[in-house]
C-alpha cells in the first residue's frame, strides 16, 4: 500500500479481497514430502506487506523452500500478556480439472473468491494482514503486544512450521498466553432470531499410522494361506467399518446445549442420527467429534499380477477425543489383530480449553457489534491445527477466523474439497470483527 493509498483512506475492508486473491495465486501445495513448491514465495510476499507498514518481519526457513514469517506489533501496554494470531500458508493439493474455476487463480465469481486455500486458510491470512496493515497505517496500536505468524507445513502436521518455531525459536512467542487461528468464528444460522458463531476450543488428537503385514511371497497360481494382502485387507475393513462409541466431551456437551437452547429442544448425542439431522451443513464437522475415528486412506501391495507379495501396507488417519487416546489405541489394536504391525507416521495430542475469560468476551462483543443476532458458542474440531504446537508453550488456543456465511453455503464441505470459495462480504465482515476484537482484547 503506497502513501497515496493511505492518503485516500484505503482501509482493511478495501484491500482484504485483493490480499486473499494474491495469496491464493501462490501455489503452496503441501504433499507431505517436500515435493511441492513450498511456502517461501508466499512468506516473502507476506513479509513485504508487513514491512510496507513499518514492521520488521523475520522469515524462518526450516527446509529449502519451507518458510514462515513472524512479526511482533508493539501494544499500548507491553507489560500485558501478548496475543498470537497465527495462520498457515500451505494448502492441500488441488486438481484443476475437477474445479469450476482454476484453484490457483483467485477468481471472483458469484460473490465469492474461489481457489485452494480460500477457507483453509488464506482467507484468515488475508484478514489478518488487512487488519494489521490498516491499524499500522492509521497509527492505532493494539492494547497489548500482538505476534503475527504465517506458517509453513500445517497441512502435514506442522513439523516444518509451527513445531520448528516452537522447538527452535520459542523466544518469538515470549509473553504470549493466548492465540487465535483457523476453523472457528464462522456462522451457523439457526433461524431469523439466532445465528451461532462456532468458536473452536478443542481439537482431536491424531495418530496417522502405517499398517504392515508380512506374509509368504510366491506364485500367484498357488494356494497361499499366508497372504499378506488378504490379512491386511480384512484388518483394514474391520477398522473402516467400525463404529466407535459415543463419548461426549465438555466442549461438545456445551455446544449441543447451546444449539438445543437456540432450537428450543434438547439434543441427545446418544441419538446421533436425529441430532445430526438438526445441524444441516455442519453435521459432518460436529458428527466426527462425538467419537474417536479411524479411516483407511492408502493401500500398497504387490508389483505384478502373478506374484503374491511378501508384504502389504496401509495407512490409517486416526483421530481421538481429548482424554480418550488410550481407549482409541486399545480399540484399534483389537480390530487390527495380532498379525498387523502399526507404527505412527505422525502423532500429536488432543487439546481442549474452557470457553470463558476476557478473550471469549471480546469475541462475543465483536461479533455482536457486527451481527445483532450473533451468539458465540464453543465447539470441537475433528481435525488438528498448529494450536497443538503452541499449546506446548502454555498458549491457550482458540479457532476464531470470523465469517458471516450464507446459510446455503456448505462451508464445512469445502475444507480440502473441490470449488473452495469464500464470500467477498464474509471477508469484509471478518476484517471488521477482527479489528473490534483486537480493541476489546
Amino acid at each position: 500500500m503506497s502513501e497515496t493509498d493511505t492518503a485516500r483512506g484505503v482501509t482493511g475492508e478495501d484491500e482484504v479481497v485483493d490480499l486473499c486473491r494474491e495469496l491464493i495465486r501462490f501455489d503452496t501445495s503441501n504433499y507431505g514430502d517436500h515435493s511441492g513448491p513450498g511456502e517461501r514465495a508466499a512468506a516473502e510476499y507476506v513479509a513485504g506487506k508487513l514491512a510496507e507498514v513499518g514492521l520488521e518481519p523475520k522469515i524462518f526457513e526450516s527446509h529449502p523452500g519451507r518458510a514462515s514469517t513472524v512479526a511482533r506489533i508493539e501494544g499500548e501496554d507491553p507489560s500485558r500478556p501478548a496475543l498470537l494470531i497465527h495462520g498457515h500458508l500451505d494448502v492441500v493439493p488441488a486438481n484443476a480439472d475437477d474445479w469450476t474455476h482454476d484453484p490457483f487463480s483467485g477468481e471472483i465469481a458469484d460473490g465469492c473468491v474461489w481457489g485452494r486455500g480460500a477457507v483453509d486458510m488464506k482467507d484468515m491470512d488475508a484478514m489478518t494482514l488487512a487488519v494489521v496493515r490498516d491499524r499500522l497505517r492509521s497509527g492505532r496500536k493494539p492494547p497489548r503486544d500482538i505476534v503475527v505468524a504465517f506458517l509453513a507445513d500445517e497441512e502435514a502436521g506442522g513439523t516444518y512450521g509451527a513445531r520448528y518455531l516452537v522447538d527452535n525459536h520459542p523466544e518469538l512467542f515470549e509473553g504470549v498466553t493466548e492465540a487465535i487461528s483457523e476453523v472457528g468464528g464462522f456462522s451457523f444460522t439457526v433461524n431469523e432470531q439466532r445465528r451461532l458463531y462456532l468458536i473452536q476450543t478443542a481439537e482431536k488428537g491424531m495418530h496417522w499410522m502405517k499398517l504392515t503385514v508380512a506374509g509368504t511371497a510366491g506364485h500367484g497360481s498357488m494356494i497361499h494361506r499366508d497372504n499378506a494382502i488378504t490379512e491386511l485387507s480384512e484388518a483394514v475393513a474391520r477398522v473402516g467399518r467400525h463404529k466407535f462409541p459415543v463419548r461426549v466431551t465438555k466442549t461438545t456437551r456445551a455446544f449441543l446445549d447451546e444449539l438445543g437452547d437456540a432450537l428450543g429442544t434438547e439434543l441427545d448425542p446418544e441419538d446421533m442420527e436425529s441430532t445430526l439431522a438438526r445441524l444441516g451443513g455442519i453435521a459432518k464437522l460436529i458428527g466426527a467429534t462425538l467419537s474417536n475415528t479411524a479411516n483407511p486412506t492408502q493401500l500398497t501391495a504387490g508389483y505384478k499380477v502373478n506374484v503374491i507379495p511378501g508384504e502389504a501396507t496401509a495407512h490409517i488417519d486416526g483421530r481421538f477425543l481429548p482424554g480418550h487416546e488410550d481407549e482409541f489405541l486399545t480399540d484399534l489394536d483389537r480390530l487390527l489383530g495380532p498379525n498387523v504391525r502399526r507404527s505412527d507416521v505422525h502423532a500429536d495430542k488432543a487439546v481442549e480449553t474452557s470457553f470463558d475469560g476476557a478473550l471469549v468476551e471480546a469475541m462475543q462483543s465483536a461479533l455482536l457489534a457486527e451481527d445483532p443476532i450473533a451468539r458465540a458458542v464453543p465447539y470441537m474440531l475433528s481435525g488438528g491445527t498448529d494450536a497443538k504446537s503452541f499449546d506446548d508453550l502454555g498458549i491457550r488456543g482458540f479457532g476464531f477466523a470470523p465469517l458471516k456465511l450464507p446459510p446455503e453455503l456448505d462451508f464445512a464441505g469445502m475444507f480440502h474439497g473441490v470449488d473452495e470459495r469464500v464470500p467477498v462480504d464474509g471477508l469484509q465482515f471478518g476484517v471488521r470483527v477482527l479489528d473490534r476484537f483486537i480493541d476489546a482484547s
